[in-house]
This record gives C-alpha cells, structure tokens and sequence, in this order.
C-alpha cells in the first residue's frame, strides 16, 4: 500500500468481473465519458475508467472537484444492475460509501496497530529493575473514518471521499430478439478520493477538506488503493443484491457520527457551488438527525416539530 507507486500509464487494472480499465492520463471528465460511451453501447456493464487528471472533474450537482494530476484518484465504473430492483439502485451508493470507508478505515488500523506495537515494544527493550515497572505509553484511539448519510465519507467532519451516481441506458448492438437488444439500466458511478495531495491545496474551498496522506501520515500507492476499492464494491455489490440493505444499515450507523446531531437538509436539483445558499428552487430545513431507517432513507425532525423521511437531499452539518 505504501511501497514506490508506478507510472501511470503501466497500472494493472480490470473492472468489475473480466470487464476492461481504460487510464486516461489527463480527460475533462471521467462521468462525462461514460455517460456517452454507455449510452452509444460503447463499453459494458463492469468497465471502469480512470483519469490521472480531469480538467472539468465535478460532484453532485456540477460542483467542482479539483483534479490536480499524479496526486488523487478518479475514477467511474458502470455498475450492472441486473437482479437489483428499480426501487433499490439508489441504495447501490450508501453500499459503496461504506464500503470504501471500511477500507480506509482498516488501512489506519493497521497504521496505528503497528505504530503503537512499536512504541510499547520499544519501551520493553528499554526496561531496566528500576524502571520496568513504569506505566506503558498511553494508547490513544485515533479519530475515524466515518460516513455521512446520504453518500459522504468523512474524516472528523473534513471530507476526502465524494460519490456522483446515475443511471444509464445502455444499448447493445447484437443480432437478437427487440427485448434482448432494448437499453438496459446500468449505473455509473463516479468517485473521486483526495490521496496524496495536502490539506492547503483546498483552502479557497472554503470547507473542510482533508487526504488520505494526511489521515495516514504517509504516501499512499494509488494502484494499489484502487485495486482494492474495485475489488471490495464487487464483493460488496454481491452481497446487496443477495441481502438487500438491511445489513448495510446496520453497519451505516455504527460508521455514522452525525445521527442525533443538528442538521440541515437542502433539496436542490440544480444546487451548485455558486447557487448554494439563494439558488432557484433551494428548500433548506434544520432540524435534528434521528436515524437512518431500514430503506437508507434518513428520518429528520425539523424544527417545526414535523418528521420526515428524506430520500433524496444534501445534509449539511
């Protein structure tokens, strides 16, 4: 995870099951290259896309996500939905947010693991009659990776990890039957992690904003990172589709540090980074987060007294 990373044109790379990576050294947009290429029945369900930079890399709702190059990682894969129902595909974004926080999270375990083995192994060497019996170094829990609902994955309250997701029609250009060649939905599901930039690269963001560097206190291997994010929302993806998201939520809020929390919930289709606060259409209500219930939905109480259950929004903390 932490050894020399290669070039980024020699990485080792495959989608979901035997499906194909294509590495693009520099792209304005990995999403926007997918969307297109899906919808021409260009790539399969599975493909995966990364970029070492983007040039108009965004987030939800056409915010910006800088896309400095040979620092971070960008990456879409087109995730087949078929045996999931149409009722659940949102759900498919909640499965990957937790998935790759778990992953981050078991990275800096084994950091503080081995940190604190050498710290109390150093302190044993060092034991003498007269001071063996002095107390151990204090191990102290690390901060950790959390999640915030509906797809955010944070550190402390400083965000790293952002997830962009949409379904796509994919069409097929075989001889068959009109069903077998009717546009199947597939989503496409972009990611990008700050990795190895610093914290000072996003000041003029105005937000807190933190990197895997940062939270591990070393470089990361990018290549290899990837691997096993790709790997573990394969397996996870699996598991969803045989369980459905019941177990996802149970483990959602014990990742979830924000329930019981004030908040603000903001509809917005057309919210952006410059429209955020008087954009058209803009409905913001405060109030207290009362759980995460058994579809992924979030059950909020405004101040007003009213409850609701919110499928879709930004919550801001």
């Amino acid at each position: 995870m932490f050894s020399q990373e290669r070039a980024f044109t020699d990485w080792q790379l495959t989608g979901f099951g035997s499906a194909p990576a294509f590495l693009f050294e520099t792209i304005e947009s990995t999403h926007k290259l997918m969307k297109a290429m899906a919808s021409n029945g260009e790539i399969a369900p599975g493909t995966l896309f990364v970029a070492d930079s983007q040039s108009n890399g965004h987030g939800r709702h056409e915010r910006t996500w800088d896309s400095p190059a040979g620092k971070n990682l960008y990456f879409n894969i087109l995730i087949p939905l078929e045996g999931i129902p149409a009722n659940r595909f949102a759900q498919i974004t909640q499965v990957a947010a937790l998935t790759f926080a778990e992953t981050f999270n078991n990275i800096h375990s084994a950091i503080q693991d081995s940190a604190q083995f050498a710290n109390v192994n150093a302190v044993d060497k060092c034991a003498t009659p007269t001071n063996a019996n002095r107390a151990k170094p204090e191990i102290v829990t690390a901060p950790k990776i959390t999640v915030k609902w509906p797809n955010d994955i944070l550190f402390g309250k400083s965000k790293f990890c952002g997830i962009l997701a949409e379904i796509v029609y994919t069409r097929t250009h075989q001889s068959g039957t009109t069903s077998e060649n009717a546009p199947r939905p597939a989503l496409n599901m972009g990611i990008g992690i700050n990795v190895n930039s610093d914290p000072e690269d996003y000041a003029h963001l105005n937000r807190a904003v933190t990197t895997l560097k940062a939270i591990f206190g070393r470089t990361i291997n990018r290549e290899i990172l990837l691997q096993q994010l790709i790997g573990n929302l394969e397996r996870a993806i699996g598991q969803f589709k045989a369980f459905g998201i019941r177990p996802w939520v149970a483990a959602w809020k014990r990742m979830d540090q924000f329930i019981g929390a004030r908040g603000t919930i903001v509809v917005n289709n057309r919210c952006t980074d410059q429209n955020r606060e008087t954009g058209e259409g803009a409905i913001k209500k405060s109030g207290t987060i009362i759980d995460m219930q058994d579809d992924g939905s979030l059950l909020f109480k405004c101040d007003d007294g009213t409850i609701e259950t919110v499928i879709s929004a930004d919550l801001e903390i």
